[in-house]
């Protein structure tokens, strides 16, 4: 289920470019397509974490899977920017409930390998981010953009089928029996739930924004479209061991330090990509850019989910994980319109990569003072 609702959310990246064609739109347009996808994920996923207080967490996996067969039906079938922006957005709310009710499953599952659960489940995630450009740029000519999509909601219908066979054999932890009020949850867990969105929503608003262009971005630097297309494929490799290996390392080493080096390592990475022209070095740099990135979601996971109480741990997640995704979901409308604005994608991502350093700069300084949670309330 992880790669395929992955999968619905990362293919329209790829995507942008035959979609611009095929309804005679500019970058500020498509980008708020990718943004309604983002905000889609963004905004169902507190009311998810109320759901998940009322009913188990595995019935609200398999509504999401039922969401996603019909949200992607639909957007294949749009005939208006519109219909399209309705099922780009419906695709994004599937995967936003989708994460919310399944990684506190999967840490529920594994209690003592948080780190570790974690790592496979976004492991299996990454996955999808590497095969949707390969799909995309593989299927585009003989079946276009309509069949993709098409093909994302057969998928999900055989998908959803096979969990709820599988749910119903499977005997399920009851650890999150106790999560019953969400407020309740926010009063006592709201340092470490604001700690989670400092450290990513800044970062995710701009990785949001960069590999949603990616494509056009190095297109720009003069490569070649399929070359571009194929770098999106290597950004989003990169991340396959960075999920991986990072799950493990969450559970060895002290949360906070980790992830802050992550996000100044991103910052760097985001700022010499901006400065190389050769695809010697544009590969490098890539590679460098996708690992990073994808080191840091594993990381701040493991950071809320291992260190918050069975009695809160789904709806702290939930606020938290809702919270960031909306700073994050903009990223693309924003970069978009700033380009038809007439910015160049350098100039926007050295500001972006400065603005980072700034808030690096703030965070350690909280972390320094003690101010920044290195764990939730637990009594």
């Amino acid at each position: 289920m992880v790669f395929l609702v992955n999968f619905a959310r990362v293919v329209f990246a790829p995507l942008l470019e035959p979609l611009k064609d095929a309804f005679t739109v500019g970058d500020a347009t498509v980008g708020i397509i990718a943004t309604l996808v983002w905000l889609g994920s963004a905004l169902p996923r507190i009311p998810t974490g109320y759901l998940l207080t009322r009913i188990p967490r595995h019935y609200v996996v398999l509504g999401t899977g039922i969401l996603l067969t019909g949200s992607a039906g639909f957007t294949a079938v749009s005939d208006s920017v519109p219909m399209l922006g309705v099922g780009a957005f419906l695709m994004g709310v599937s995967s936003g409930a989708y994460f919310i009710a399944a990684n506190p499953l999967v840490s529920e599952l594994y209690p003592e390998r948080v780190g570790r659960a974690i790592g496979i489940h976004g492991t299996a995630s990454q996955l999808a981010a590497v095969a949707a450009p390969l799909f995309v740029g593989a299927m585009l000519a003989p079946i276009g953009w309509r069949g993709v999509v098409g093909f994302v909601g057969v998928m999900a219908a055989v998908t959803t089928a096979v969990f709820f066979v599988i749910a119903r054999r499977t005997e399920l932890p009851d650890a999150g029996s106790a999560d019953r009020d969400l407020w309740a949850a926010f009063r006592r867990q709201w340092p470490i739930i604001l700690s989670g969105v400092a450290i990513i929503g800044a970062t995710g608003f701009v990785w949001n924004g960069l590999f949603n262009f990616y494509p056009t971005y190095l297109q720009a630097k003069g490569l070649e479209p399929s070359t571009a297309r194929t770098m999106l494929t290597v950004v989003f490799a990169a991340g396959v061991p960075a999920f991986w290996l990072t799950g493990r390392l969450a559970d060895r080493l002290p949360h906070v330090p980790l992830m802050l080096s992550i996000l100044g390592a991103f910052a760097v990475c985001l700022l010499a990509m901006t400065a190389v022209q050769s695809l010697a070095a544009i590969i490098l740099v890539t590679i460098a850019l996708g690992y990073v990135i994808h080191c840091l979601f594993p990381a701040l996971d493991t950071y809320m989910l291992d260190s918050l109480p069975d009695e809160n741990r789904a709806s702290a997640y939930a606020l938290y994980s809702g919270i960031m995704m909306v700073v994050q979901a903009s990223g693309s409308s924003v970069v978009g319109a700033l380009r038809d604005a007439g910015f160049a994608f350098n100039d926007v991502f050295r500001a972006f990569s400065v603005a980072l350093f700034v808030i690096l700069t703030v965070l350690l300084v909280l972390h320094r003072s003690n101010r920044l949670p290195t764990g939730a309330v637990t009594s």
